[in-house]
């Protein structure tokens, strides 16, 4: 089934595709304003070039030495570092650097901000469990300061559509590990399936999997804000800056320092990598070979001529193309090329005919409802693709033992970063975890290649 054109619809998303549609800064932007709303003018700052920057971050390094130094402050690293400021038994200084404090091309700022409990992995259900919990209960977390708002999750629920007896085995094994994680996945024939969400065409659908408890949209732009807001007036000192080398002892056995590209050598206890689709360049400073790579993913806003009558799950088609409700009577969908290689940490280019080829004709087939739509935006974004096993890599180095890793989460971060946050704050603190054990997705696995294989990956 193929596409239907609509003079008011269809056919004018063409038009829109090579004109009004939001480009990737415009989305950066927006994003900042939520954050930053009335932040007072005296915390703008500029860097070294003279440079304005993004409210709160410092123009160089107060010190000359910190205990620990978090490169990247998007949110893995900034929850990282509240996370150390909450914990009674941390009392040491924190130094957060980002190469791009506007986040422009962050993969927190390009994010489609949902969670699930969906994974292959015992561990990773725990994760998101945990997250759920912390975005839940977002106030308390924070000391009930009276600032953060309460937060809700929209538990529309994931819906995965196999339409192959492979599949569907994978959606059936993956459900044991859920159920007995706790998870509330329910499994669906196609005839189920039509019966809940009318809309859909089943005829090619074996079986669906489906969990509605705390799966869906969450407010991710506003934890972010409120860690780094927290952060900061605990003490942790943002600075916008790119760490260009890390010099080790002469032993090789820790990281003794990092260099900026202005220049400024700044001496640390500990280093964390949290730098994204970066990681691996950040790595490569101290001779690490990591397995993490840029992929591109693309999102596309659409109106359609015919909404739904109901709330669309977040579906994921046979086909990887996944679509979900956004507000508002606009939709949210998204995908990637067939070919899907690693590509240059500034390549944001967008493939203009994906959304023709392959993104609307999956959704019109699926949901026949879409086949007249008008495109209202549209980014790309990175993964931080783990290529080993597609699962996040944490903890310290086997020799660098002050090099903590905090990569690779393959589309999952934003979604595991309370629960990474805390593990590594803990692990900085104390030399092990206290709460949730991450162990199994430490570094040593790679160096032993015992790979711990994520088979949903969206």
């Amino acid at each position: 089934m193929a596409p239907k054109d609509c003079p008011e619809f269809a056919s004018n998303h063409r038009r829109r595709l090579t004109s009004s549609v939001e480009r990737p800064k415009d989305r950066a932007l927006d994003f900042l304003e939520c954050h930053w709303r009335g932040a007072p003018v005296e915390e703008i700052t500029k860097n070294h070039l003279g440079e304005q920057m993004t409210p709160g971050f410092s123009a160089s390094p107060q010190k000359q030495a910190y205990d620990v130094i978090i490169i990247g402050g998007a949110i893995m690293g900034s929850s990282t570092a509240w996370f150390l400021t909450d914990n009674p038994d941390f009392d040491g200084s924190v130094l957060v650097v980002e190469r791009d404090p506007t986040y422009e091309f962050a993969s927190t700022t390009h994010t489609n901000s949902c969670m699930r409990q969906q994974f292959s992995t015992e561990l990773n259900v725990r994760i998101s469990q945990f997250a759920a919990d912390f975005v839940k209960n977002i106030r308390e977390r924070m000391a009930g300061d009276e600032r953060v708002p309460h937060l809700a999750i929209q538990s529309y629920g994931y819906l995965y559509l196999a339409d192959t007896e492979a599949f569907a085995a994978q959606l059936r094994a993956n459900q044991k590990v859920q159920r007995a994680a706790g998870a509330s996945t329910e499994l669906l024939t196609a005839e189920e399936i039509k019966a809940a969400y009318p809309f859909y065409d089943v005829d090619d659908i074996i079986l669906g999997s489906i969990n509605r408890v705390d799966e869906g949209y969450w407010d991710g732009a506003t934890v972010f804000d409120w860690w780094r807001r927290q952060a900061r007036e605990r003490g942790v000192e943002y600075v916008a800056g790119e760490v260009v080398a890390i010099t080790r002892n002469a032993s090789g056995t820790r990281v003794k320092s990092v260099t900026l590209a202005s220049g400024e050598v700044i001496s640390c206890g500990q280093v964390v990598n949290a730098s994204g689709p970066r990681a691996a360049r950040t790595a490569g400073m101290v001779g690490i070979d990591l397995p993490v790579e840029p992929r591109k993913r693309y999102t596309w806003i659409f109106k359609t001529e015919k909404p739904l009558d109901q709330e669309l799950p977040l579906t994921i088609d046979p086909s990887g193309v996944h679509v979900r409700e956004n507000g508002g009577g606009t939709y949210l969908c998204g995908g990637h090329a067939d070919i899907d290689p690693g590509v240059d940490h500034d390549d944001f280019a967008m493939d203009f005919g994906l959304w023709e080829n392959k993104i609307w004709p999956a959704i019109a087939t699926r949901i026949p409802q879409f086949e007249a739509v008008k495109l209202q935006s549209e980014w790309v974004g990175h993964y931080s693709m783990n290529t080993f096993d597609h699962n996040a890599i944490t903890g310290p180095h086997e020799v660098i033992e002050n090099f903590i890793f905090l990569n690779g989460f393959s589309g999952h971060g934003l979604q595991q970063s309370p629960a990474m946050g805390r593990g590594t704050a803990e692990w900085i603190t104390y030399g092990a975890y206290r709460s949730l054990d991450l162990t199994p997705f430490h570094f040593d696995r790679i160096k032993a290649s015992n790979p711990i294989p994520e088979h949903a990956v969206i």
